[in-house]
């Protein structure tokens, strides 16, 4: 199952376990049991400290759970943990052999208090990046408390369940038989749902943080290298963001950043934020800013969080990014989660073999059409414009596939469900002007980004796209203000220009603070 490679890389991390780790596997007949039964018995290959039991059958096969001799945790796999979710797998059986995690200390506390049962079951697919958080976090939770149990779920392996329990994206996660959360999660927003007062007490430590010489709201590509760069200049920086990597987390082949042929963006985000965290950064996550005040009498900015705390720096920098672009029209939000997506490589194997709608026709929808034509029965591309967008390559190999259809001129104009689920959607011939049904379930929308700047109307100046405006400098139209990444004006939204963008930014604080804060009148020599 695994090449002598993986084989090799695996023992040496299993080397960290310290504990005994017991696998009890649920097979049948299947080929899936197979596979199954082949991986474990590679497993038990790279380390003496795992050992594998077989039952026939139970609540799912093929499955198989986790433990360790003397400690109560409830953690399985339904399926095979492979692609994405092979990191999942080396996570759990090093967390169950002992090994420690690098959670926050305080974290794992308020994990291990947590009163209640908790019964979490996560559905993932194997080709979604926003997965393996959710599962990662939902099994160090119970390794850590024997009242919270988790089962991670391949959603495409168990068809017939996620039909019954109308599971329409990835990750879906229910606690007790009901519907959780739906999409990436991280464990302390997780916590946070489960801990009520988590919220309160975490607004109390905010307040009470004395101000930042440079702030950096947002924590994509731009606000991780804005806040390297000003920690290295040794001022106090802060970083605020309502999920750390941002748009980056979303993202699945990154192929033309300089210097690195391939990553994907998951992997790039937690790099980024374990290397601000190498600094002296206090990093709040999970923290939605509201409010922009200009800096009065004191000289401070101030940014009001939507959990009722405040922050102030000398200076701020505003890297808060975008977001995928809807289409708002009529069922749209309605059947968010239950037919309509935004991720292709997440989602697109909960749909295989039905029939879906891609809407869009640039690059982004048409390399979705192509990947989802592999999976689902029929793909119908709907193009707002008279014609694709895509690059030609991209058009050519969409025009090849017998399962596509391409409609140009097209302006959708509802989505239609039964009250559960999509059935269909309307769209609208922008040339004759007719109307048009089509009978599908799924329905992928790739129309670009928006920039996450509406709490910034009114505070700085805004393109009529609702850009932050910049110059050259990332300076904005507020002194002590600067702003960088794909919520500003500066074109082409790219990795590796909001990199740069951000660590300019940073580098025109410092200098604003070092002007700001120089004598308004020449000092006289001291005379010898």
């Amino acid at each position: 199952m695994l090449d002598a490679n993986l084989k090799t890389q695996l023992k040496a991390y299993m080397e960290k376990a310290v504990r005994p780790i017991h696998i009890t596997a649920h097979l049948d007949d299947g080929d899936g049991s197979a596979e199954l039964k082949a991986l474990l018995g590679d497993l038990q290959e790279v380390s003496d400290k795992i050992t594998v039991t077989e039952q026939r059958g139970g609540e799912r096969t093929p499955s198989f759970s986790l433990t360790s001799p003397g400690h109560d945790i409830h953690l399985s796999f339904a399926g095979l943990p492979m692609g994405h979710e092979f990191t999942s797998l080396v996570l759990a059986l090093l967390q169950v052999g002992g090994h420690p995690s690098k959670l926050a200390q305080d974290v794992v506390e308020q994990i291990r208090t947590l009163d209640g049962e908790y019964r979490f079951e996560t559905y993932f697919s194997l080709s979604c990046q926003n997965c393996p958080d959710v599962v990662q976090a939902l099994n160090l939770m119970a390794v850590l408390n024997p009242n919270i149990q988790h089962v991670a779920i391949d959603g495409a392996l168990f068809q017939q369940e996620v039909e019954e329990r109308q599971v329409m994206s990835v990750p879906t996660i229910f606690l007790n038989g009901e519907v959780f959360g739906a999409g990436r999660m991280g464990v302390e927003e997780i916590v946070a749902k489960l801990d009520t007062n988590a919220g309160k007490r975490e607004a109390e430590k905010i307040k009470a943080k004395a101000p930042y010489d440079v702030l950096v709201v947002g924590g994509g590509p731009a606000g991780a290298a804005a806040a390297i760069y000003a920690a290295r200049k040794g001022i106090r920086t802060g970083v605020a963001a309502e999920r750390f990597g941002g748009q980056v987390l979303d993202t699945m082949a990154i192929e033309n950043f300089i210097s690195v042929p391939y990553t994907e963006g998951p992997k790039l985000a937690a790099a980024l934020e374990q290397h601000v965290r190498d600094y002296q950064v206090d990093v709040m996550n999970l923290q939605r800013a509201e409010k922009l005040v200009p800096a009065g009498a004191d000289g401070l900015v101030e940014v009001r969080l939507a959990n009722g705390a405040a922050l102030k720096s000398k200076t701020v920098i505003l890297s808060t990014g975008a977001r995928w672009r809807q289409m708002n029209v009529p069922g749209e939000n309605e059947y968010r989660n239950k037919g309509v997506a935004y991720c292709p490589h997440c989602d697109g194997p909960l749909f295989k073999g039905k029939r879906v709608a891609v809407i869009g026709g640039g690059n982004s929808g048409v390399e979705a059409a192509i990947d989802l034509a592999g999976i689902v029965a029929h793909v119908t591309l709907i193009e707002f414009d008279g014609k694709l967008r895509a690059d030609d390559v991209l058009q050519r190999k969409l025009h090849s596939l017998p399962n596509v259809r391409v409609v140009t001129s097209a302006q959708t104009t509802e989505v239609l469900g039964d009250g559960s689920k999509v059935t269909g959607l309307v769209y609208k011939d922008r040339t004759g002007g007719d109307t048009h049904r089509v009978e599908l379930e799924g329905i992928f929308v790739q129309i670009g980004l928006l920039p996450n700047t509406e709490w910034l109307k009114g505070a700085v100046d805004l393109s009529p796209r609702g850009e932050i405006i910049v110059d050259d400098r990332g300076q904005t139209s507020l002194p002590g203000v600067f702003a960088a990444g794909d919520a500003t004006t500066v074109p082409y939204k790219q990795i590796v220009i909001a990199m740069g963008e951000g660590s300019k930014a940073a580098l025109s604080a410092f200098d604003h603070l070092i002007r700001s804060s120089a004598p308004v009148e020449p000092v006289d020599a001291v005379a010898a």
